[in-house]
């Protein structure tokens, strides 16, 4: 029985989890991107294979690229869209080149993921991501101050939110704001002007406004995609829903569906984060999977759970709202069709142990995310009998 790719998200040589650690955790394969470079710049062959070397030296793979990023003159479809496009085709025919053909995306508007605090403390002591919708509407209520925001909370929501404002010190409203705009390691952080500038530019685009600019990147790549054997895979909005005044399309059955019909053609495939999917209490992400599962080339496993509000920790990888059992199973009996194995990542992972006394990149310190790629590995084995 074929068994899945494990691999495990390396951030490049600044990141404090090691190539050696990623060996000993039991990974084979690397997902990693050229985070140095700027968004719409073109990846260079030298810059790619100098990357790449550096894995194969340590005897691993790169097995994904996780993220080429879509530059926001495409998603707004600005003037200089047609520019940013040219370049993404260099970058996958470059990619291609050098053998790396799976390549994770996202089509978040502004901000790729969106958590109110990075620490939560657990019952055992581990830290954990959060979102908070209470936090969150500080933030955009007192912080960023958007014009009819009231108007996207519950009133029990905002009432939490008044109460929690007021016990704030200037201080923990500046840590709020930071980890609201926090960028990926590597990358710069957005501004607070900036938001705002993009809340606008993007309530003019809306919802279908987006849909269709997303639609006519994947038509613009298609014939290289295609030519070159590279399977895109589309990362789910994080979280699922809009925040912020920002509209979002990779949420739900409905949104996925949508991506694969308006451009049926193999290369333009799904990254299934459980994670991600998992957030909304809308979601069943067991079926999400079954009627997505034959393009899904890539897959993030990790947990959540989620209270009355829909706010939501991220929990242990086998112990949360997601039944991971039958995320496996899908992904085990759909790997047996493929040629090549589809791979996986313990995405984020508990702050825990000796990394708690450590510096270490939110959601991906080393301790947590060896404990669910060994919990993943385990449950894989045992559904496959061995």
């Amino acid at each position: 029985m074929r068994k899945l790719e494990q691999t495990w998200r390396w951030y490049g040589p600044n990141d404090p989890v090691s190539l050696d650690d990623i060996k000993q955790a039991g990974a084979t394969g690397i997902v990693t991107a050229l985070h140095h470079l700027p968004h719409g710049a073109i990846w260079p062959v030298e810059d790619i294979l100098e990357r790449k070397n550096i894995i194969e030296k340590a005897g691993l793979v790169w097995s994904v690229v996780e993220s080429l990023p879509v530059h926001e003159a495409i998603k707004t479809r600005a003037e200089d869209a047609e520019y940013y496009i040219g370049n993404y085709i260099k970058s996958i025919e470059n990619l291609a080149q050098c053998g790396v053909k799976i390549i994770t995306y996202n089509f978040m508007p502004v901000l790729d993921w969106t958590r109110t605090q990075l620490d939560l403390v657990l019952k055992d002591g581990a830290k954990a991501l959060y979102f908070d919708w209470i936090d969150l509407a500080v933030f955009d209520i007192y912080i960023l101050k958007r014009e009819h925001a009231k108007n996207d909370y519950s009133n029990a929501v905002l009432d939490m939110a008044e109460e929690k404002f007021s016990s704030y010190t200037q201080m923990e409203l500046d840590a709020l704001a930071k980890i609201v705009l926090m960028g990926i390691p590597g990358e710069h952080d957005i501004s607070l002007q900036d938001l705002k500038n993009s809340i606008v530019v993007y309530g003019k685009i809306g919802r279908t406004g987006l849909l269709d600019n997303l639609l006519y990147f994947l038509n613009s790549i298609a014939s290289v995609c295609e030519r070159d054997g590279i399977k895109m895979s589309i990362h789910p909005d994080d979280p699922p829903y809009a925040i912020l005044g920002l509209p979002r399309i990779v949420s739900n059955l409905i949104d996925l569906e949508a991506i694969l019909a308006g451009v049926n053609m193999p290369f333009n495939g799904i990254c299934f984060c459980t994670g991600s999917l998992g957030a909304s209490q809308s979601n069943d992400v067991v079926t999400l999977l079954e009627k997505v599962k034959t393009r899904v080339y890539f897959s993030h496993l990790r947990n959540v759970r989620k209270d009355k509000l829909g706010s939501f920790y991220e929990a242990d990888h086998l112990d949360g709202d997601v039944n991971m059992f039958a995320i496996m199973k899908i992904l085990t009996e759909e790997n047996q069709k493929r040629a090549k194995p589809i791979p996986f990542r313990p995405d984020h992972g508990h702050q825990m142990l000796d990394d708690l006394n450590k510096t270490t990149n939110p959601g991906y310190s080393a301790i947590g995310r060896l404990r669910g790629l060994a919990e993943l590995r385990g449950l894989e084995y045992g559904i496959l009998g061995e």
